[in-house]
């Protein structure tokens, strides 16, 4: 019953830094480029955009489909990047738990 009781501990220890962890990853941020740096997005850990910031140069209408291009490949490049960094951050905290949903 003892294992039982340390299992427990263990993962409400784990519940509680994921807590803690989840919050922190909201305010941690993760910043990408496109074209040359022409489209910048900055996202955070959470799997939210924060800003999107466009160079004026390359506001020109009849390019507006490469502007659309650049703009998804940075927006999904930094939700990637920030889902990569919670994907360590929790797996720091179940490192050596086999529990079932926080793997």
């Amino acid at each position: 019953m003892s294992s039982l009781n340390k299992l427990m501990k263990q993962a409400m220890r784990a519940q509680q830094q994921a807590g803690q962890l989840q919050a922190q990853l909201a305010a941690r941020t993760v910043e990408t480029t496109s074209g040359g740096g022409a489209v910048k997005v900055v996202a955070r850990c959470d799997g939210t955009v924060q800003s999107i910031k466009i160079d004026p140069k390359v506001l020109n209408p009849e390019d507006a489909e490469m502007l659309e291009d650049m703009l998804l490949s940075a927006v999904s490049s930094a939700i990637a990047q920030g889902q990569e960094i919670q994907k360590n951050e929790m797996a720091k905290i179940t490192a050596g738990m086999n529990l079932p949903g926080l793997g």
